[in-house]
């Protein structure tokens, strides 16, 4: 009677069998129907629903004993799941580990003298199991899957000594060491489904090609960033060669782009980039990079065309394709980070690359009209809000209405730029403390005290100038004033205390506080100059040189103004410090201020320097001719 019912059982433990695995196979069709699927909605509820379909057919196959006739069946099951939960989360989580943990356990069950110790950790598991499959070559498809899954989780988790390990064991490898990634990658040869095996979303041959694709490009933009440019061309070459969709396709071919441009081979760049151009729907990364090789060629024209493409591509909104049920080589990927060469910009930093460009190549209309396209599309609330500190890449918002300002005065237009002086100081003036607050608030390490008082400081430095234009000296002279009041009453301490940094030109707050107040004293100094004032205008360049020796603009004013109040003996000392002293340490001081500041300086600077001090050394010649 007991064989009876030990007969019976099995014959209904195999119609289970049957059942789950047509339940399996019926899971995987409707998910493949599902990502043909357009309303987004309609498709989202249906691939949930497969997922749950799965979970209840994985908690069910669990709950049966650990037997080899099973354990297909249920790695298979455990192996879709897990694809579909990673697809449609769009990333994968740690906690994926634990499903493929009790996986390898319950493989473990079946085999008495290699049961599961505890705290055995997830290597040592894939070590045991995949020694043990040797003896299981049922499970040996279905376990080189969840091997791919393993694998995809350490590579996007960053464990690639566990991944290593794993992918020798896999492949009988003897080395050791994770450089042998890429080749290890390339000697798996996962076994080949059977036809009449449970249906599976993504097979193991697929699986390994978008593991191999996405650690190549891995490698290759890291080489790229830490500079070994020939390793990150091969890398990048075997990315491109592999299984990329349309969007990392377009990924690799800018990266490759960027390492041509850095290697000095512009032509082949730009061919790659053209390719990416004519694969991706989104152009931003290569029209970016477009953009820095014309720069380096010194093809203005073209630069400026690709930042506007640059600019327009980042305007349209598209709508996001939804992505496929299948682990895909981004799903692998961690976002570009700001050091990456690509990390793409946002509408608004596009944006300020082409103002800026503009403004330093001379293109003042243009610059103007882009900066101030640039202010509406930051104040209208679409871009993050008002910015009280310097955030790479990129100024931050007061920045930028100083650019503005600078080049509506460049461009001729002083009541505009008054504007938009008058509008960043409603937004900023309130932040700026009483003089006698001052060094209080250094001592709290206030980050937002240095900055603002730069702001303001530099608002009025420009309506100053902007005054000038309009030739009111009066006025021009009481903004500078008020600038250079602003300027001098940080202290040192103020500056230990909290001096800041301008992320994107790599400029401390005191080398840009330094300038500021050279830039108001010569204004000043100018401004007396041509009201024939030459005693005030020399005190101004007098205190411009003592805070700035190296400053080869504020000694030529200082100089000129001393030969015109007949001081000879002083000017002759001036000439001859002068005559010894190279343009290098204003250049070194002046090569990383921030653009609106490098750009007001340029205003100042004497076209006729060289000049005035050939002649100035002809002069005392003279007498000794004589």
């Amino acid at each position: 009677m007991s064989q009876q019912i030990h007969a019976g059982s099995s014959v209904s433990h195999t119609s289970f069998l049957d059942l789950w695995r047509e339940k399996n196979d019926q899971l995987v069709r409707q998910a493949k129907v599902v990502q043909d699927t357009q309303l987004s909605l309609r498709r989202q509820q249906l691939a949930q629903d497969t997922l749950e379909g799965l979970r209840k057919l994985l908690w069910g196959l669990q709950g049966l004993p650990a037997t080899v006739p099973v354990l297909p069946l249920e790695l298979t099951v455990t192996c879709n799941f897990i694809i579909l939960r990673v697809s449609l989360a769009q990333g994968f989580t740690e906690d994926l580990a634990q499903d493929i943990q009790r996986s390898l356990k319950r493989v473990l069950e079946t085999q008495e003298h290699l049961e599961p110790r505890l705290q055995q950790s997830l290597r040592e598991l894939w070590e045991s199991v995949l020694h043990a499959s040797s003896l299981l070559p049922e499970l040996l498809s279905a376990l080189h899957l969840l091997a791919g899954l393993q694998a995809a989780l350490w590579l996007s988790t960053d464990h690639l000594g566990d991944l290593a390990i794993l992918l020798q064991t896999l492949n009988g490898s003897q080395g050791r060491t994770s450089e042998d990634l890429l080749l290890l990658f390339k000697s798996w040869n996962p076994p080949v489904e059977k036809s009449d095996g449970p249906l599976t979303l993504q097979n193991a041959q697929s699986l390994r090609a978008v593991l191999l694709t996405a650690f190549a490009y891995q490698q290759g933009l890291q080489e790229l960033i830490t500079g070994n440019l020939p390793r990150a061309l091969r890398n990048l070459h075997e990315a491109a060669s592999g299984l990329c969709t349309r969007p990392v396709l377009v990924q690799v071919y800018t990266a490759l782009g960027t390492c041509l441009r850095k290697m000095e081979n512009p032509q082949r760049a730009l061919l790659y980039l053209i390719e990416a151009l004519k694969v991706g729907t989104d152009c931003s990364l290569p029209l970016l990079e477009a953009s820095r090789l014309y720069r380096q060629l010194g093809d203005t024209s073209a630069e400026l065309e690709s930042l506007e493409l640059l600019v327009e591509a980042l305007s349209v909104i598209r709508s996001s394709k939804s992505p496929q049920l299948l682990i895909e080589a981004e799903l692998l990927l961690p976002q570009p980070d700001q050091a990456s060469p690509l990390h793409c910009v946002t509408p608004s930093q596009a944006k300020h690359l082409l103002a800026s460009r503009c403004l330093q190549i001379g293109r003042e209309e243009d610059a103007a009209e882009h900066y101030l396209d640039l202010l509406a599309l930051l104040l209208d609330g679409s871009e993050p809000r008002f910015s009280l500190l310097p955030c790479p890449p990129g100024p931050c918002v007061p920045e930028v209405f100083l650019e503005t300002a600078a080049a509506l005065i460049q461009a001729g237009r002083a009541q505009d730029a008054f504007t938009v002086c008058e509008e960043l100081l409603s937004r900023t003036s309130s932040l700026l403390p009483k003089m006698s607050q001052l060094r209080e608030g250094a001592r709290k390490g206030s980050k937002e005290l240095p900055y603002c008082q730069l702001w303001v400081s530099a608002t009025h430095l420009l309506q100053g100038q902007a005054w000038v234009h309009l030739k009111a000296p009066k006025e021009a002279v009481s903004e500078f004033s008020r600038c250079l009041e602003l300027l001098f009453c940080t202290t040192p301490e103020d500056k230990e205390q909290g001096a800041g940094f301008n992320y994107e030109q790599g400029c401390s707050s005191e080398a840009a506080l330094q300038q500021l107040r050279v830039a108001a004293l010569i204004s000043r100094g100018l401004v007396w100059v041509a009201s024939n004032q030459d005693t005030k205008a020399l005190k101004d360049f007098l205190l411009s040189v003592q805070i700035f020796p190296g400053s080869r603009d504020a000694s030529y004013y200082l100089l000129q103004t001393l030969r015109r109040l007949d001081r000879k003996d002083d000017a002759t000392a001036l000439w001859q410090r002068l005559e010894a002293q190279t343009e290098l340490t204003q250049k070194e001081a002046t090569r990383s201020l921030p653009l609106y500041l490098e750009t007001y300086l340029s205003w100042i600077h004497p076209t006729d320097c060289e000049t005035f001090l050939e002649e100035f050394r002809t002069s005392l010649l003279e007498p000794h001719d004589q």
